[in-house]
């Protein structure tokens, strides 16, 4: 018996990319690899896999923000967003916003802050929509770094605040 694919006519809304994301990461097939799902908006899944570089960069973001400003991080946490369900490479939240937020999956709420981290296979227009789409969500801030000029692009409700 063959399946016969549906067919979506506009994207769909953060709330049933929640529940299909929800469906993945229940399903025995995905047990393994769950984690590092994401949807487009079209629920298409999208799935990248980093290299050693991208995996230290994250890595010390993560232990910069706790550090800095206390809380919590959290690396690839799935986001509903107007986009699809989008994990940064890197999320900073405060105590306040783990209260708020108990065990959802995916997150109705951007944490605080999101990272993500340039490479080779995303291209930066697709990073600049995320990071859109995460302030939209509700993130304060969005930040894509650039290793490569060592540079590093802040995002807030205004849009794009600066390059460093």
């Amino acid at each position: 018996m063959s399946v016969v694919p549906e067919l979506i006519e506009s994207p769909l809304a953060p709330e049933q990319l929640a529940l299909r994301w929800q469906a993945l990461c229940s399903d025995p097939m995905f047990e393994d690899i769950a984690a590092k799902i994401e949807l487009t908006e079209w629920g298409e899944i999208l799935m990248s896999p980093v290299g050693k570089s991208h995996g230290i960069i994250a890595a010390r973001i993560a232990e910069y923000l706790r550090q800095t400003l206390g809380g919590r991080t959290m690396v690839e946490v799935g986001i509903a967003t107007t986009i699809g369900v989008r994990a940064p490479d890197v999320a900073w939240c405060s105590e306040t916003y783990l209260r708020a937020h108990p065990e959802e999956m995916p997150l109705s709420s951007a944490p605080e802050i999101c990272v993500e981290i340039a490479s080779a296979s995303n291209a930066l227009p697709k990073l600049r929509e995320k990071a859109l789409a995460y302030v939209q969500a509700g993130a304060v801030e969005a930040w894509i770094v650039l290793p490569q000029t060592r540079q590093l692009e802040i995002y807030d409700r205004g849009g794009r605040r600066e390059t460093t």
